[in-house]
């Protein structure tokens, strides 16, 4: 496919009689903000490693960019990609610009940049302090910044926010949106999937090596068919809603905290409302709840 910056068919990585990874397929689109998640040891950063080609493919084929990773010509598609992972070793001894102008030589980028990267992560003021002084959160920055050198057009982010606050974490997607403005393509993993649930275009779920299922989390909710919940808040009470919605399908309903807690199958969300929008001044506020990604995640990982 033209738009297709990653294509896997039928990737594998055995570690002895361990399959970490075993017949994944999978095509990422140029520009996409691409998610992937799920259990530890699911098998996702040995699927990152192999389509960095830091890792040999036990079977299968990845190709980035047109290019095999496991062809002499992909070390040149490699300096074009930003890589974050996990864990990044970093040299205490080291300024926040020192360590970006190591890993800029290592990479063959220029430094010139080096400072602006660190202004853009929220790290300008820390600039010259020894990376032994960051806090956590400040590490995960700077290691951000180095993934950003060069330029990329594609970025791997291997759990990103991990150490970062609530403000960190939403300056840190504000950067993702501009890149993916310019045309960027992005994959991260993440075991916060609050943060992630409305940012992803796509995201694929990873259990025991495979891909359980794949698509935007609006396709994987109606995949995984679970009941929506609606709140109403008011007077009217639970046996006047349970009237009112005789002959649909409810699974429950439950009052919570002064509001009422209607659960009942997506199929039944129209009739429901309609009956519901009939009840004049005892209900003064309703909230329709999708179930959020992390029950999808579970309602297809179990």
């Amino acid at each position: 496919m033209a738009n297709t910056i990653i294509e896997g068919r039928n990737i594998t990585r055995h570690f002895g009689a361990i399959h970490a990874v075993d017949g994944v397929d999978l095509d990422i689109q140029t520009g996409e903000l691409f998610g992937l998640i799920g259990h530890n040891g699911a098998g996702k950063s040995t699927l990152f490693k192999m389509m960095l080609g830091l890792l040999p493919l036990t079977g299968g084929e990845i190709r980035v960019q047109g290019e095999s990773v496991s062809g002499n010509n992909f070390r040149n598609v490699r300096r074009k990609i930003g890589y974050l992972p996990e864990n990044l070793a970093l040299y205490d001894n080291l300024t926040g610009l020192e360590t970006l102008h190591f890993f800029a030589r290592l990479k063959g980028a220029d430094v010139q940049p080096c400072a602006a990267k660190l202004e853009r992560v929220g790290l300008a003021d820390a600039a010259n302090r020894r990376v032994r002084e960051y806090s956590k959160g400040m590490r995960q920055r700077l290691g951000f910044a180095q993934a950003l050198l060069g330029e990329p057009k594609l970025l791997f982010l291997d759990e990103p926010t991990n150490g970062l606050d609530p403000e960190a974490i939403r300056e840190f997607f504000a950067i993702l949106r501009d890149l993916q403005a310019q045309g960027v393509t992005m994959i991260l993993t993440s075991h916060i999937l609050a943060d992630i649930q409305e940012r992803v275009d796509r995201l694929a779920i990873m259990k025991n090596g495979k891909i359980q299922s794949c698509g935007s989390v609006q396709a994987l909710r109606e995949t995984v068919n679970l009941p929506l919940i609606m709140e109403i808040g008011g007077t009217v009470t639970a046996d006047q809603v349970a009237q009112m919605l005789d002959g649909l399908p409810v699974v429950s309903i439950e009052t919570r905290l002064g509001r009422l807690w209607v659960k009942l199958p997506r199929e039944a969300k129209m009739q429901a409302l309609a009956r519901l929008m009939t009840i004049g001044n005892g209900m003064q506020d309703l909230h329709v709840r999708e179930p959020s990604l992390e029950d999808v995640f579970f309602g297809l990982s179990e």
